[in-house]
């Protein structure tokens, strides 16, 4: 990556289309390896659509931040704190929903910069932890949560289209965001 600048820009409600298409994109990347096309397609479907994302998108519980390298979208990361919260509810919690990152800029400390803003996000909101689910065979993000001090402290299902698969629940508690 040598020095390319990388410009994290939250997200509004023009910036709907740009998100479908990397979220489509990004998600398809990651896990058409393991999963069929017709699930792939019944997912994105039913939560990468245009009406499904523009109401994550307004939620004033929810969060998303462009990755962007000379103005190009490279990476995203989705945060939900309160109701909008997947699993836990928890008001002293943040959710890390989302971190997706275009295939050719994988490895190459994107993700790393998108963690760190959901760890300033938490620091400064007064959040006592950040938490995330991972996919149980997406083991080079499980590595990366590990790395970044997570732990697992559960499971939840996660239904792919019609296919029910299984999600690690992460956790970092407010002692782990020592710089």
């Amino acid at each position: 990556m040598n020095n390319e600048q990388i410009d994290l820009v939250k997200l509004t409600g023009t910036d709907l289309d740009e998100l479908r298409d990397i979220s489509i994109s990004t998600f398809y990347e990651s896990f058409i390896w393991y999963n069929t096309e017709e699930n792939m397609q019944l997912y994105i479907g039913n939560f990468l659509s245009r009406e499904k994302l523009y109401e994550e998108l307004t939620n004033p519980d929810s969060a998303f931040y462009f990755a962007k390298m000379e103005g190009k979208v490279i990476g995203y990361i989705k945060l939900n704190w309160g109701k909008a919260q997947t699993d836990l509810k928890d008001s002293n919690g943040l959710e890390i929903e989302r971190i997706y990152i275009i295939k050719e800029f994988r490895g190459k400390n994107i993700g790393q910069i998108l963690f760190n803003k959901a760890l300033q996000l938490t620091r400064e909101n007064d959040f006592d932890h950040l938490w995330l689910g991972v996919w149980e065979k997406n083991t080079g993000a499980i590595k990366f949560y590990e790395k970044n001090g997570m732990v697992k402290f559960g499971t939840h299902p996660f239904m792919l289209g019609e296919d029910l698969q299984t999600d690690h629940l992460m956790k970092l508690e407010e002692t782990g965001f020592n710089d």
